[in-house]
């Protein structure tokens, strides 16, 4: 019976501990930041991006089957199947 009354109390007792919570942290301002760069839109050619954005800072790939590259720039980088884009993503700010 002692025991059981020293549970129950242990019990009650961590009942009425706080409760601490973690959640992730949004980054806003990079978001809304790469809603502002202009970069190249999908579809466009190496060619055309190019002539719109000038030479990349470095070129890498391609890899795989299809295809894939991407060309980095100092506000984006530049992903391409073929010669073609497939996606424009501004890195987060570090």
């Amino acid at each position: 019976m002692r025991r059981i009354s020293f549970l129950l109390l242990l019990a009650l007792g961590l009942g009425s501990l706080p409760v601490t919570t973690t959640a992730d942290t949004l980054v806003v301002e990079s978001v809304n930041a790469a809603a502002t760069v202009d970069r190249p839109a999908r579809g466009m050619t190496t060619d055309a991006v190019l002539q719109k954005f000038g030479e990349p800072l470095e070129r890498r790939g391609p890899v795989g089957d299809p295809p894939i590259s991407h060309w980095v720039y100092a506000d984006f980088v530049v992903y391409f199947e073929q010669d073609r884009v497939i996606h424009a993503v501004v890195p987060p700010a570090r």
